[in-house]
């Protein structure tokens, strides 16, 4: 079925080039290492990059390829690399743009890891790093340097849920000839479409909306042009950072309630910030869904919805937030986000704990800031669980 022309929900259900010999509703678990060549010659053909055929699982199976092929259709890019989780998404690009003596500008506020393992790692190797304020255009500008390979921006940030506007990033990044990223993990394609607003790249942890079960590790890169595809497939085979046939599947089968999900988790986080802003206990609520976040018209002019992330600051900061932590009793305390469940943690001490403790207020990731990803159980039960828990503060 060609489904380029189908709705977004639709594609959601009937997307993926795929087609089964036997008839298959639902694309099969390909669980194998290796495949059969028909004769000497189609190995050579396979090899030479000739033949579609399957050569190994690393470097390409038909349930993997499945879910490449619908992901990058949701995000109007050239073609997907799946691999084993968000962080390998976030490696694999670095090592497939960056080397030694090459410059990246990143938004300040980025999950922990995608930070630290530049800082920390990367710089070994003689890669440079700024961290900006990049919902700060002019932050950004400013750092370009002669060497600046990279633009990699999160949006909306994790955990702060500050907004870059990426058009206008993109279109600096063109003037000097830099590439762009985007981790939309928080949005995912339903919400927010990088590639039709510039970037070169965009990647997810699978593990959060894409799949929704808390269930899968994953992740996975869409480039917006073949030559930066074949640059970064290549790196992800050579790496070694390939996804499961399993993950993948799993990932499929998540990925059909995209939608729904999205839509009944935005409907309570909205509902929920409204309680929050107005709880006398809440220093202040950051969601995009609320007129008082900075960038509520950015979010509504470049996202198709305000989301199901909420950032909120309590009155007596950390001692405050480990009574609330410690008295929910639906929202479960525990990191990630995008399932069907409501979770709460705190950022400072979990996700963002390697940071140090300069790098993280100059994000804006307070000691007292807590994250709650909003779920989909009924909003009375997720309202009256937050209105208890704050009751003990």
């Amino acid at each position: 079925m060609n489904t380029k022309n189908l709705g977004f929900n639709s594609k959601l259900i009937h997307g993926g080039d795929f087609e089964d010999a036997l008839g298959s509703a639902t694309v099969p678990i390909y669980q194998t290492s290796t495949f059969a060549f028909k004769n000497a010659d189609h190995g050579a053909a396979c090899f030479a990059g000739e033949s579609d055929g399957f050569i190994y699982t690393r470097i390409g199976n038909p349930t993997i390829g499945a879910l490449e092929s619908q992901i990058a259709d949701l995000e109007s890019g050239f073609g997907g690399i799946a691999v084993s989780s968000g962080m390998a998404a976030v490696t694999t690009i670095y090592m497939g743009i960056l080397g030694q003596g090459a410059h990246i500008v990143s938004s300040a506020a980025v999950y922990g890891p995608s930070r630290v393992v530049m800082e920390q790692h990367f710089s070994r190797f003689g890669v440079e790093s700024t961290y900006v304020n990049s919902e700060n255009i002019e932050e950004v500008r400013n750092a370009i340097r002669p060497n600046t390979k990279l633009i990699f921006i999160e949006t909306p940030a994790n955990p702060t849920m500050g907004i870059t506007d990426i058009e206008a990033v993109c279109k600096i990044a063109k003037e000097h000839g830099i590439l762009v990223a985007v981790d939309n993990t928080f949005c995912s394609p339903y919400l927010q479409k990088p590639l039709d607003l510039g970037a070169d790249i965009v990647f997810h942890s699978m593990t959060k909306f894409l799949n929704g079960h808390a269930d899968i590790v994953a992740g996975i890169i869409v480039a917006k042009e073949e030559t930066i595809y074949k640059k970064l497939r290549t790196m992800m085979i050579n790496m070694g950072c390939n996804m499961d046939p399993h993950q993948a599947y799993m990932v499929i089968r998540g990925l059909k309630t995209l939608g729904i999900r999205i839509d009944r988790a935005q409907e309570n986080a909205i509902k929920v910030a409204n309680f929050l802003e107005n709880h006398p206990k809440i220093e202040w609520v950051k969601y995009p869904g609320l007129t008082s976040h900075p960038q509520f018209e950015l979010a509504k002019k470049q996202m198709n919805g305000p989301g199901c992330m909420i950032s909120f600051e309590l009155k007596g900061g950390v001692e405050a937030g480990k009574i609330l932590q410690n008295n929910v009793h639906l929202a479960i305390l525990a990191v990630s986000l995008g399932g069907v469940e409501t979770l709460i943690q705190h950022p400072a001490s979990m996700t963002h704990s390697k940071m140090d403790k300069d790098s993280r207020e100059k994000a804006g990731i307070t000691d007292g800031l807590v994250r709650f990803a909003v779920g989909i159980e009924n909003v009375e039960d997720i309202i009256a669980d937050l209105d208890q828990a704050l009751s003990k503060i």
